[in-house]
């Protein structure tokens, strides 16, 4: 969890997330950071297990990815202190998100038409046990992990309109009364 807590090693694994993979240099171009900090943090989330080291290639021209695609983060925790750290990373992350969605909303424009309406938003109640819930999450996690998986391992599969596409899923309950 610590390793997740610095926002350049946010900025990473969202840039890893994006693109299949890259090295320091590649990152710090498009993070505006420095090449050595990139290359640190970038160590960092590989000794925590989020990146690995792209195999046959050493030295500042080294790729890294993401060591698993999809990540489902559930705050179970048994630690009171954990508890906290880990609702602080998580509102972190919905808040770097619900940005990037802002953003969406506010520069929407400056798409094509084709985007604009392509893009969307979702909204459902549905009356679930914790069991239906958690399969629930299961099927649209691995739906989602499992479309057009070459696209993001070969960029050259990518059609040429194709831009990278951000899809949130969040399920919790509410209050049954609607309060």
């Amino acid at each position: 969890m610590r390793a997740l807590t610095h926002p350049l090693r946010l900025a990473l694994i969202e840039l890893l997330w994006r693109e299949d993979m890259i090295n320091a240099t590649q990152a710090a171009a498009a993070l505006g950071e420095s090449q050595a900090s990139c290359s640190f943090h970038l160590r960092q989330l590989a000794k925590f297990g989020f990146v690995e080291a792209v195999e046959g290639v050493r030295g500042r021209a080294r790729p890294w990815r993401l060591s698993r695609r999809g990540m489902r983060v559930a705050n179970v925790q048994d630690d009171p202190k954990a508890a906290i750290a880990w609702s602080a990373l998580e509102r972190l992350l919905r808040d770097r998100q619900l940005d990037r969605y802002r953003a969406w909303l506010e520069g929407r424009s400056a798409y094509s038409r084709e985007w604009r309406e392509a893009a969307y938003h979702s909204h459902s109640v549905v009356w679930l046990t914790p069991e239906e819930l958690g399969g629930l999450a299961d099927r649209i996690t691995e739906l989602i992990s499992s479309e057009f998986p070459e696209r993001r391992d070969d960029p050259a599969a990518r059609p040429a309109d194709a831009l990278p596409v951000e899809l949130l899923s969040i399920g919790y309950p509410i209050p049954a009364g609607g309060d």
